[in-house]
């Protein structure tokens, strides 16, 4: 397969020599030259622009910093879109807009390529190793047409839904992370100065309920399947919890910003009379001012962690 990769940076750089190392004749382009180097001399061949890229490619990928960058190697002068035709197919592995790479892939269709966003999720490290995740948004088959190339980058590409899918996926995944990254700054360093010494407390912490689990697990037995009754643990019983931390913040100066805004959401829910429901069910105050409703059946959520 003729693969193009424009993007040579600390990932681009590492999943463009995967794809090398997966056997694909290889076509790249970065505004750094040099960056090039590593590629070109395992076989790879330089071109001057994204235009000679799309031209010499069957599939092209690009992996940039943000929404402009992609943008203007798509959409500017000289860019892939000068120089794709009908049947071409472009990924664009960067953290991007769900707005612009829609805009983008209805420029592409009114040639007959195809576009589909494909974010990335390892770090530099899963760069290197090609254990990372590469979540797909756009057209199925097409998807699957490339799942060649897809797989010479990654242990883990997978299909989200149709064309921005992948973008959404990917700034959920990243925006909680921060978020949790966050709210444990704030815990951590609360429980370390009421006292504890931070090794015996992070240890200890791992071993508990929370720390066992992977984080996006715990959706799965109240959350997803929108079931909050009968409750493991009662929304009442996880408030009092709340309440004693932010004590215990306010008695050693403490700043609980995030710890303060979820007992003020767990008191609102037990105003909706949820006292006695699971404690997830304060989750539901989110999903009524979004307007969605969430509902996926036993069966699909089995289906899902036993595939892992």
């Amino acid at each position: 397969m003729k693969v193009g990769f424009i993007g040579l940076g600390t990932m681009g750089s590492s999943i463009a020599l995967n794809a090398i190392k997966g056997q694909h004749s290889l076509t790249v382009h970065d505004i750094n030259r040099d960056s090039a180097a590593p590629h070109v001399e395992l076989g790879a061949t330089w071109v001057d622009s994204p235009k000679e890229v799309a031209e010499q490619s069957d599939v092209v990928f690009t992996s940039l910093p943000g929404p402009p960058e992609v943008e203007a190697v798509t959409l500017g002068e000289g860019g892939l879109l000068e120089g794709v035709s009908a049947g071409k197919v472009y990924f664009d592995l960067s953290t991007n807009s769900p707005t612009v790479i829609r805009r983008i892939h209805a420029e592409f269709a009114k040639k007959g390529a195809h576009v589909l966003d494909a974010p990335v999720s390892g770090g530099p490290d899963g760069a290197k190793s090609g254990k990372m995740a590469i979540w797909v948004g756009g057209d199925k088959a097409v998807y699957e047409a490339n799942l060649a190339a897809l797989n010479s980058m990654s242990d883990a590409p997978f299909y989200v839904g149709p064309i921005g899918a992948g973008a959404v996926a990917k700034l959920v995944h990243n925006c909680s992370g921060y978020i949790l990254q966050t709210a444990l700054a704030e815990t951590f360093s609360m429980g370390v100065k009421a006292g504890v010494d931070p090794e015996g407390l992070w240890t200890a912490l791992r071993k508990g309920a929370l720390g066992r689990r992977r984080v996006f697990d715990t959706m799965a037995r109240q959350f997803l399947p929108g079931r909050f009754d009968p409750p493991d643990f009662a929304l009442k019983l996880a408030r009092k919890d709340v309440n004693l931390a932010c004590e215990v913040g306010r008695e050693y100066d403490v700043p609980m910003r995030l710890a303060n805004l979820t007992l003020m959401e767990m008191t609102e829910a037990m105003n909706r009379g949820w006292e006695g429901r699971d404690s997830r069910s304060a989750m539901l105050l989110q999903t009524e001012r979004a307007g969605v409703e969430i509902s996926l059946t036993e069966a699909k959520i089995k289906e899902i962690m036993d595939k892992d």
